[in-house]
């Protein structure tokens, strides 16, 4: 049984720490992370897994970006620590912060993952929406929150707001 509550600040280091853990050195070199630089993460959707004891289970957490020109959500990273993995929790983190999206009015998400793993999720692969390279495309994938929220979107995804400003 774990519980799921929003990251605060005391989360950062433990959690950062099971990035570190879960993902190969050099991960921030990725361009999914040239996306997150200088852009505060979107704090409401971030999301710590805690055991009864308090220890960290898994994280996940989520940034805004522009896909096309339009304000989407970028789901990443997510982890669960190793020896808790195989537990349903990644699931847990990812249905849980996707329904808290939806209640926030967010129209559409998007991430770089395994299409088999994440279409249980509800996402599938996006077809005209070109993440910086060197992102494989076939890893590209997406959901509507709102029906027909990817409908007509395509483009290059970019850092939001890429010139300070934001959208109108």
């Amino acid at each position: 049984m774990y519980e799921l509550k929003v990251e605060t600040a005391q989360d950062v280091h433990e959690v950062e720490a099971l990035f570190d853990l879960c993902f190969a050195p050099g991960r921030e070199a990725l361009s999914s992370y040239r996306l997150r630089d200088d852009v505060a993460p979107v704090a409401s959707l971030n999301q710590v897994a805690r055991d009864v004891d308090g220890i960290l289970a898994g994280a996940i957490r989520y940034w805004p970006v522009l896909a096309g020109g339009a304000v989407s959500l970028l789901l990443g990273p997510i982890a669960v620590h190793p020896t808790r993995q195989g537990e349903g929790l990644a699931g847990e983190l990812i249905r849980s912060s996707l329904a808290l999206a939806a209640r926030d009015g967010w129209a559409r998400v998007m991430l770089v993952g395994d299409a088999p793993y994440y279409a249980r999720f509800g996402f599938e692969k996006l077809s005209g929406v070109v993440m910086p390279p060197p992102t494989n495309p076939d890893r590209v994938l997406g959901q509507p929150l709102v029906p027909g929220a990817w409908k007509g979107i395509a483009g290059t995804v970019q850092r939001y707001p890429p010139d300070g400003s934001g959208p109108d």
